[in-house]
């Protein structure tokens, strides 16, 4: 494994050995908001139920998308009541094919977290591997941790970046076709005009990600080897996921936080239809 795929991807035999370690690890599974998946559903042992809605999202406002970032000190709480200390190594994981573990990945890298990793295949692989599940619920740790959380950790940008990196630069959009294509005429569909269509669902093989070199290959093609690169999606999960897969090829984006629910919600931001960038 290269260095980039393992600073943001671990796999199941390599989770059990730092289970197995001296190393302080909180495991975080994670879902998109309470009522997506059941509390009691199975888990890797030990792992915190935490989800994206409330404890990775800010309230969302008329035009800041479904979304937005939290305030880093509320942040910095729920860390805290996860167990996390500076010294911690967090890894999370889904079993949605990184949908959501990858979102908050990024929050916790974004707030300044440097030993967060996704699990490769989620809870999917760990149970293929033979490995024991538990059904039991904690939202917190038994012991508080004492992590001091900054942000601006990852890169983000704004709608008028977006615009601009769609302009002038590479702006991917992260959805599915038909999310992507829209309808013509019919008000918030569509994409961001000059976004590339680059679909999340692309990153994954078999329930992981795909190899480092298959995904720097797909990304080059796409024309992420500038500088400068911007990702969305819908409301920035599937983006988050994008990111993900571009760290583990040694590539790096920056977020569209707000995503396509922020830009279509606000009536002065132009829409492209159809199949091409526009």
């Amino acid at each position: 494994m290269n260095a980039a795929r393992s600073r943001t991807l671990i796999a199941v035999d390599e989770l059990v050995r730092l289970l197995d370690g001296e190393r302080h690890v909180v495991l975080l599974d994670v879902i998109d908001e309470p009522s997506a998946a059941p509390d009691d559903r199975p888990k890797i042992p030990g792992a915190l139920s935490v989800d994206l809605a409330t404890d990775f999202s800010g309230k969302p406002t008329a035009l800041s998308g479904r979304r937005p970032l939290p305030e880093i000190a509320e942040l910095q709480s729920k860390a805290r009541a996860w167990g996390i200390r500076g010294d911690s190594a967090v890894v999370a994981y889904d079993n949605s094919g990184g949908a959501q573990a990858s979102r908050a990945w990024w929050t916790l890298r974004w707030a300044g977290l440097t030993d967060v990793r996704l699990l490769d295949g989620g809870y999917a692989a760990w149970a293929a591997a033979n490995r024991p599940s538990s059904n039991h619920v904690a939202r917190r740790a038994a012991r508080a941790g004492d992590v001091v959380l900054t942000a601006g950790g990852m890169p983000t940008i704004d709608a008028d970046e977006a615009a601009a990196l769609a302009r002038r630069s590479k702006l991917l959009d992260a959805r599915g076709r038909a999310a992507y294509v829209g309808e013509p005429g019919k008000a918030g569909t569509g994409h961001i005009p000059g976004a590339i269509h680059a679909p999340a669902g692309d990153n994954i093989a078999d329930g992981r990600f795909k190899s480092s070199d298959a995904l720097h290959a797909r990304f080059s093609a796409l024309g992420a080897d500038v500088p400068t690169i911007g990702v969305y999606c819908g409301s920035g999960n599937a983006a988050a996921h994008a990111i993900a897969a571009m760290s583990a090829a040694g590539l790096a984006a920056a977020l569209y936080v707000g995503s396509w629910s922020a830009w279509s919600a606000d009536p002065s931001r132009p829409v492209a239809t159809g199949p091409e960038p526009g």
